[in-house]
């Protein structure tokens, strides 16, 4: 009889049964005047006790403007270090941090508004091209006649209170030293009562995933599956109050949120922030001033600074260990990772938004060829299968199939969206994550596909069929596919396929212009073909592997294609 492919991550630790609250309360009882935060971009250091001292203060003026357990919280700023503390001061007082993506237009803004029912938004200053509290007006024109706390809109019934992460009086909107002067009005013993109540299962945070249905998702996560995974993270790096992780990814989403952030406070180490978004000379400047110990990126994020012409000025010699996940990861990008960037114990991990989200990681102590072409094995305390997606039946080992994980770290539901998370959640509570791979005899599981057609270009992971619905609102187009084709920097780009309406004539330039500034950048597609028709089954079923390929041909993208990831 063949073995299946099931697995179970065993560990010599158990999952740590508390609230975000309470470890951070813990954390800093045992580092007291270790360097919490590092933000090098703003100039701030703060110990932990200092960076709890600020996370109560915050706590504090969020229940001083009324935020209850359970109410959402919106955030939508970039890598700061206040970003971290409103992801425990809410966290402290029950509320849901509602992650948005600081690359969001008014477009997806008014959408996260509506579906996750933010009562409290709190957002930053122009940054670039990106003026935040414009978008906010164009989407909320009626803030401006309103007075702070008291917004009341037809389009968001839920909102309530917008602060601005500044000392700009905004109309309509309290400044950050007025979130300060509400925490006057709450003690620290109504923070401890709250606290009380909660429980390590309690919903904790929001993170939008692009949907099929052309709509992001909202992941519910709660205390126990966010806090536990970066726990294991940390465990993993063998991470301890002398770490310095340098995170260059975004706080927004699960990596810089929980595989950084949750992995250094479970562990007191120290987390560095080099700059508000991503810099390859920032981030090597950072390690090498900071003498950071890790690093965290996608593998565009490695590929940029190991290519950088200043790469070889900076001494990395202090780097051992780190994650590159996010995308399938180039073979050899790791190993120049490994060598050229002295991070002997980097590690790879897999995962998804859904499970909160790592459920395979390579370790420190897995061969390095382990460690270059797979992407590890199970999680501690983390059932994997693979299934045969038309049976469900569990295939033999190594044989192709859907990668399903079940444990601590599933996510609790798609907010509001029932019918979504029934398609992903089965009645046994088993995560289908839509990826195609094998397990060896040894636990080891490599990726070879997708059973949906997400992209995943640099990390961020994109459903094409959000950015179809998107273009469908364009009057001189009759028809439109999205597919993801290979890239040599990004790992994937998008490829629209454009059918026009009759007598109707348009640009690849006039079609990239459409969506500029109305959704994120990354969402663009990098290429436009206008088509008469699209390749379809028999039974009249898009055919999008068709798609794929006759794109590769078509923009000669084969030397992409070819490159072998893990």
């Amino acid at each position: 009889m063949d073995k299946g492919s099931y697995t179970c991550g065993t560990s010599e630790f158990p999952l740590l049964g508390m609230t975000m609250g309470e470890m951070i309360d813990h954390t800093v009882a045992r580092y007291p005047d270790t360097e919490a935060i590092v933000s090098v971009h703003e100039n701030i250091r703060w110990t932990y006790r200092e960076f709890l001292e600020r996370i109560n203060l915050v706590a504090r003026g969020l229940m001083g403007m009324g935020v209850e357990k359970g109410d959402r919280v919106g955030i939508w700023a970039m890598n700061h270090a206040d970003w971290v503390v409103i992801q425990f001061a809410t966290a402290k007082i029950g509320a849901i941090m509602v992650n948005i993506n600081p690359a969001y237009r008014t477009y997806e803004l008014e959408y996260v508004l509506k579906q996750s029912e933010i009562q409290t938004l709190i957002l930053q200053g122009r940054f670039k091209t990106s003026d935040y509290v414009g978008m906010f007006y164009e989407a909320c024109p009626e803030a401006w006649e309103q007075k702070p706390g008291h917004i009341s809109s037809e389009k968001f019934p839920f909102l309530k209170n917008v602060i601005f992460m500044g000392a700009i009086p905004y109309n309509g909107m309290f400044t950050w030293d007025e979130l300060m002067e509400k925490a006057d009005e709450i003690t620290m013993d109504e923070v401890a009562d709250r606290g009380e109540n909660l429980t390590f299962d309690d919903p904790i945070n929001i993170q939008y995933t692009s949907g099929t249905t052309g709509f992001p998702k909202g992941v519910v996560l709660t205390h126990h599956g966010v806090l536990n995974n970066g726990y294991i993270i940390g465990e993993g790096m063998g991470f301890s109050e002398k770490d310095r992780l340098c995170i260059p990814v975004p706080f927004y989403h699960c990596f810089g949120m929980v595989l950084s952030n949750m992995a250094c406070a479970t562990h007191g180490s120290t987390m560095v922030l080099p700059a508000p978004t991503f810099d390859a000379e920032e981030v090597l400047k950072t390690v090498e001033k900071e003498r950071c110990t890790a690093l965290h990126g996608v593998p565009t994020m490695f590929i940029a600074e190991l290519t950088h012409p200043n790469f070889s000025k900076y001494n990395l010699s202090s780097l051992r260990t780190g994650i590159m996940a996010g995308s399938p990861c180039p073979i050899e990008v790791m190993k120049q990772v490994n060598t050229q960037m002295h991070m002997s114990d980097i590690v790879i991990v897999y995962g998804q938004t859904e499970t909160s989200p790592g459920v395979t990681m390579t370790t420190t102590k897995d061969p390095v060829e382990r460690r270059v072409t797979t992407i590890g094995r199970a999680f501690p305390h983390t059932e994997l299968k693979i299934i045969d997606p038309k049976t469900g039946k569990i295939v033999p080992m190594g044989e192709i199939g859907e990668i399903c994980a079940r444990g601590y770290c599933v996510m609790k539901c798609y907010y509001n969206n029932p019918s979504a998370t029934h398609a992903t959640l089965d009645k046994d509570r088993w995560n289908h994550t839509g990826d195609l791979a094998t397990m060896d005899e040894e636990g080891y599981f490599k990726i070879v596909g997708r059973l949906k057609d997400m992209v995943i270009r640099g990390g961020e992971n994109i459903y094409p069929r959000e950015i179809e619905e998107f273009l469908h609102h364009n009057e001189k187009i009759a028809d439109v596919y999205v597919v993801g084709v290979p890239d040599v920097k990004y790992g994937e780009e998008l490829c629209a396929w454009v059918k026009m309406k009759p007598g109707q004539t348009m640009t690849d330039q006039d079609v990239k212009d459409f969506c500029k500034g109305k959704i994120a950048h990354f969402k663009i597609p990098r290429y436009v073909l206008f088509v008469d028709d699209f390749p379809m089954s028999v039974t009249g079923k898009i055919q999008k592997f068709v798609m794929r390929d006759e794109s590769i041909k078509q923009l000669g993208l084969e030397a992409a294609e070819n490159i072998k990831t893990a």
